[in-house]
């Protein structure tokens, strides 16, 4: 893992106005009207929402990282298009006309963010399995074209993933002591961190990830309660598919997620030793910076330590 950076950080970040969106737009849907929104919570992006149906996706300038690109966004979907049960935004046009203008049209996700759908019980549970499916279908396309395009970066051997997921405890360790956090759990990310990296096999299972399948880049119908898709493929990279599950701080959304991802066929031993790391670091993460799961996610913290320690002695 390294530290990423920005390319220009002090690159002009002008929006659009309306009449450079829409010319931008006619260019592969000449009957589109007027750009109903703007949305600049996506960090590196900035999004001009179009009629209801469109989306139009900027790289703000000042945010352009390696990490993060438009190019990589849209080859990713493209592999995806045609993908059964798999539903992600449709690209209909990319461009780079001029230095500080690089743009995606896409057609837009419907529903709304996992995050703001308050979705419990028998909803929650199945929305999350149909993640857990799709996801599944993500990671078995063939890696062929997203591999010689050059445009992700990542994992090539299994001393990568071990080490990826070894500096995760590392910057969780750092990220507690640097805010401050207290820890009360009897044991230190530390050393949770060394007993469980100890337990990881070695593995050749590298696949192109989404990266951040959480509860703001997936979504629901708020109506039906169903998962309707999943958005920003922009910061895809090569690691092992059991990061891609980890996104959710609740055992029990993260037990569904699992559930899904393994109807099509069984999980192996390997899989799920890895599953176990990072159910760990999504463990100190909720008890560290999310009450409303401390206590669920202690007691998996509990549970798993426990089996390691069975497997260790």
């Amino acid at each position: 893992m390294y530290d990423d950076f920005y390319f220009q950080p002090d690159a002009p970040d002008p929006v659009l106005n309306d009449e450079k969106v829409m010319a931008l737009v006619h260019q592969y849907v000449p009957g589109a009207k007027a750009v109903t929104d703007v949305d600049e919570t996506g960090g590196e992006a900035r999004t001009y929402a179009i009629d209801d149906d469109l989306i139009l996706k900027t790289q703000r300038p000042q945010q352009l990282r390696p990490s993060t690109s438009l190019r990589k966004e849209v080859l990713f979907l493209q592999q995806l298009e045609d993908v059964e049960g798999v539903r992600v935004p449709k690209v209909i046009g990319y461009g780079h006309p001029e230095p500080m203008v690089e743009y995606t049209l896409m057609t837009r996700m419907p529903g709304i963010a996992f995050r703001n759908a308050e979705l419990i019980g028998e909803a929650r549970q199945e929305s999350l399995k149909e993640l857990g499916r799709m996801l599944r279908r993500i990671h078995t396309i063939s890696q062929k074209k997203l591999r010689v395009s050059g445009l992700l970066f990542g994992d090539q051997s299994p001393v990568d993933v071990r080490w990826r997921m070894g500096n995760v405890f590392n910057y969780l360790t750092d990220m507690i002591h640097a805010k401050g956090i207290k820890w009360d759990y009897p044991i230190s990310t530390e050393i949770i961190g060394r007993r469980m990296m100890f337990t990881m096999p070695d593995t050749w299972k590298i696949v192109a990830l989404h990266s951040n399948p959480g509860p703001e880049h997936v979504f629901v119908d708020p109506i039906s309660e169903k998962l309707t898709g999943i958005i920003d493929f922009g910061d895809a990279y090569f690691s092992h598919p059991v990061i891609d599950l980890r996104r959710f701080r609740s055992p029990e959304d993260r037990a569904a997620i699992l559930a899904g991802y393994g109807e099509s066929s069984p999980l192996s031993k390997e899989f799920m030793a890895i599953w176990k790391i990072a159910c760990v670091i999504a463990d100190i993460i909720a008890m560290a910076l999310s009450p409303e799961y401390k206590a669920a996610a202690t007691t998996e913290l509990d549970q798993i330590l426990s089996q390691i320690s069975v497997q260790l002695s």
